[in-house]
């Protein structure tokens, strides 16, 4: 049943990253938290080693058909590189319960800014 539930959650992930552009990763950690009963910890590490093949997938296709600013996209993805690995470092230093309020309260944001 775990397999099952496992590539639902893939196939979900997978199409929210597509579709969006990202995102692909809140879906996996939702769903490998309450259906799959993976830690926060866990749940979180996890989505971050599924958003690259979701990533490269996704970017190959809009690099194709879409236009990309490189000289915006260049930068903005070093930064991102060095945000990584501090953010990785930070992982194992944090309780799952401020995980979870944490990233509650950037999806919250997340939310209003589009509601807005």
């Amino acid at each position: 049943m775990n397999n099952i539930k496992s590539i639902i959650t893939g196939i979900l992930s997978g199409f929210v990253n597509g579709f969006f552009g990202s995102g692909g990763g809140t879906i996996a950690i939702f769903s490998m938290e309450n259906f799959l009963k993976i830690p926060a910890q866990k749940s979180h590490a996890t989505a971050i080693s599924l958003i690259f093949p979701l990533s490269a997938i996704s970017a190959a296709i809009y690099i194709f058909k879409t236009e990309i600013p490189w000289d915006i996209a260049i930068p903005v993805t070093a930064g991102s590189v060095i945000g990584a690995i501090f953010g990785a470092m930070f992982l194992k230093k944090i309780s799952p319960k401020y995980l979870h309020k944490i990233f509650a309260l950037f999806m919250l944001w997340a939310g209003i800014r589009m509601i807005i």
